[in-house]
């Protein structure tokens, strides 16, 4: 009996949990039938494990002034990586493209400003019980059209996946991140992302991710709904 009342109790948590990401991946269609200023980031981020130590980092990530289709960044990321230790400690030298579409001052019009960016960077990964702690260091040097720029940015990441059952450990996991970027000339705070989402991890290679963030610049902020898919292979 004790059995079966905790079998059901952990479907009743499962059905709540898929509504729960059901509802986190409507919302960027919700958002542009109410024509609100709220962003859509499509993220892919994988991995792939080379000889010894070495692995590839690969990234996209298409960015949205709103649901879909006005298109505020495109990003493409890649670098090659070396594990100072089993899968805790990680440096990283990497190269990026970003194309922006910013909009001019009349609010109707879009400029393209082209960036090459070339980065290095430490990441730390710890374990405090269930809770996974994830530190990166990421130092930037950019060029954005011809002006040249260098940018650090600390990010720190948890993971806490829910509590099933022996037998059956839950695949759903919560996530959230602070990550701060600073400038080196100029004014020193660049902006400060605040990340809280509900994951899924399909199999041991791909998760799943949806998630709310929240961008604050010195003068402004702007919020997104972030869908993020994870590869290790």
């Amino acid at each position: 009996m004790i059995s079966l009342q905790a079998k059901l109790i952990t479907m009743n948590k499962k059905h709540l949990l898929m509504a729960a990401l059901f509802f986190m991946l409507l919302l960027p269609s919700l958002s542009q039938a109410q024509e609100s200023d709220l962003g859509n980031w499509l993220i892919y981020i994988g991995s792939k494990k080379l000889e010894g130590k070495w692995n590839l980092h690969n990234e996209i990530q298409y960015r949205n002034y709103d649901a879909v289709g006005d298109l505020e960044q495109l990003l493409l990321r890649t670098g090659i990586g070396y594990n100072l230790s089993e899968n805790n400690n990680n440096l990283l030298l990497g190269y990026g493209f970003i194309k922006s579409e910013n909009y001019t001052a009349n609010g109707l019009d879009k400029i393209t400003v082209n960036e090459h960016r070339i980065f290095q960077q430490f990441i730390s990964k710890q374990k405090v019980g269930k809770l996974s702690l994830t530190h990166r260091y990421r130092f930037e040097q950019r060029f954005v059209e011809d002006d040249f720029k260098v940018r650090f940015r600390y990010f720190l990441a948890f993971k806490l996946p829910f509590k099933g059952i022996e037998e059956a450990p839950s695949k759903y996991y919560l996530s959230a991140y602070n990550e701060i970027f600073l400038n080196t000339k100029s004014s020193v705070f660049d902006r400060n992302r605040v990340y809280g989402g509900l994951g899924y991890q399909l199999n041991k290679n791909i998760r799943l991710e949806a998630g709310y963030m929240n961008q604050f610049f010195e003068s402004g902020g702007r919020d997104q709904i972030n869908l993020i898919t994870f590869v290790n292979f």
